[in-house]
């Protein structure tokens, strides 16, 4: 199981999110592919798959609260749960403390 969503930089960079638009729960989708996407006050981004899988959950909540993408991105303000099709590409994925280096430029 994998849960998806923005990272607090991405949010932050956003600006407001006023409206979320998640898939349906048994969709599938490839790695990489576009599964929804985020409505900001200035700007609307297509939200990309990291690994591909099946949709299992949907937060529902962000239906009626899209804010909660920007109040708690890693808790409240998830997005969707898959359920993984490709475990071997998982380590292909930024870890937390990868990302901060890159956004830092210590790459």
């Amino acid at each position: 199981m994998g849960t998806i969503g923005i990272t607090d930089f991405a949010q932050n960079q956003l600006g407001e999110i006023v409206y979320v638009d998640l898939p349906n729960v048994g969709q599938n989708f490839e790695g990489d592919e576009i599964f929804g996407s985020v409505e900001a006050v200035k700007t609307t981004n297509d939200l990309f798959m990291p690994l591909g899988g099946k949709v299992v959950e949907i937060n529902k909540s962000l239906l009626k609260n899209p804010e909660l993408v920007n109040s708690d991105p890693f808790r409240t303000g998830w997005m969707i749960k898959i359920e993984l099709n490709d475990i071997a590409k998982l380590p292909t994925l930024l870890v937390s403390k990868d990302y901060e280096k890159l956004l830092k430029g210590d790459v």
